[in-house]
């Protein structure tokens, strides 16, 4: 297939066209700052000759936003809903325009969209969306409406020969340096592995090769359309996932933070407590009812197999050829 990824300079993008690229697929990456062959320059806001990739290709798979990973200032959040809702709208009028248009459009959206919630799953069907919850800080509700505004953004785009996915996808876990899992590993190896704020919110991740596995069965299922959630079936509390995750590793103690603690460690880290603290329970009942399978649907023996792949990783005879030439 040919595939089109705009935004795909990211953790997520990098994973999938490694993915894509070894299956023999022809991967090609919209971006800002072009420096590889296959990477082509776009804007995010304006059509101009990228829209020529768009046009015969397969598939496009839309990752592009502004990273979460920053502090939720107003200006922050302004760009998070402008470069999400700007460069779909305009993925959206290159494939209306496209003489070939791809059969199928997987549209990157986010687990944030739901409620904040202790007491039950939230999957498609019977889901609740977030932004009136009681109790939580009111910015958070401005993130429920930039998952709104993005999903909203794919919906109304004049594409009937295309098939459109929203993916609310919930954090990606892979070995990968840069991604999620990285920084969470990081952070209990500090000893900051334990529960924050009493640790009872959920925390919803999916295996990296799960997002690609996934994301090959949403685009052969041509019967599949609108939101799906890509999480993996057993959400568990932060105090779980800390403590697998240090199990995993061979770190004994995680120490805990009230909230406000988390807050000045996230003002460090020029971060955001909304990432820890809201209570992400999403299961993914589309797909398990469309049939999908995951290969990684528990988080204790899928955190012991991410620290032995880092481990790999920091031990690969590349890895000590790059240490030893840093100055």
């Amino acid at each position: 297939m040919k595939i089109v990824l705009p935004g795909g300079t990211g953790h997520v993008g990098r994973l999938l066209e490694r993915e894509w690229t070894a299956a023999g697929h022809d991967v090609l990456i919209l971006t800002r700052g072009p420096d590889r062959g296959r990477e082509i320059h776009w804007d995010g806001r304006t059509l101009g000759p990228w829209a020529e990739a768009v046009d015969g290709s397969d598939l496009v798979v839309n990752l592009a936003g502004r990273s979460v990973d920053c502090r939720y200032t107003p200006a922050n959040l302004r760009t998070m809903m402008d470069s999400r809702v700007d460069s779909t709208r305009i993925v959206g009028e290159a494939i209306a325009g496209a003489a070939r248009p791809p059969r199928t459009w997987l549209q990157m959206s986010t687990a944030t969209i739901y409620a904040h919630r202790f007491d039950a799953p939230n999957d498609e069907a019977t889901g609740l969306l977030g932004g009136a919850e009681p109790g939580v800080p009111a910015y958070w509700a401005y993130s429920v409406e930039i998952a709104k505004a993005w999903e909203r953004a794919q919906e109304e785009a004049d594409t009937p020969r295309t098939r459109k996915v929203a993916l609310r996808t919930a954090m990606v876990m892979s070995p990968e340096r840069g991604g999620a899992f990285d920084l969470v590993l990081r952070l209990a190896r500090l000893g900051l592995g334990g529960p924050i704020a009493g640790g009872a919110q959920y925390m919803s991740w999916i295996h990296g090769r799960d997002l690609v596995r996934s994301l090959d069965f949403l685009t052969a299922r041509e019967d599949l359309s609108g939101p799906v959630n890509l999480a993996a079936p057993d959400p568990v509390p932060h105090r779980d996932f800390m403590h697998a995750i240090r199990t995993a590793r061979g770190i004994p103690v995680g120490l805990p933070a009230t909230r406000w603690m988390a807050e000045l460690g996230a003002f460090a880290l020029r971060s955001d407590t909304e990432l820890l603290l809201k209570s992400r329970r999403v299961t993914p009942g589309r797909l398990l009812d469309a049939g999908f399978r995951f290969d990684h649907t528990h988080w204790p023996e899928t955190a012991a197999a991410l620290v032995q792949a880092v481990r790999g990783r920091d031990q690969g005879p590349g890895e000590r050829r790059g240490r030893g030439r840093r100055r």
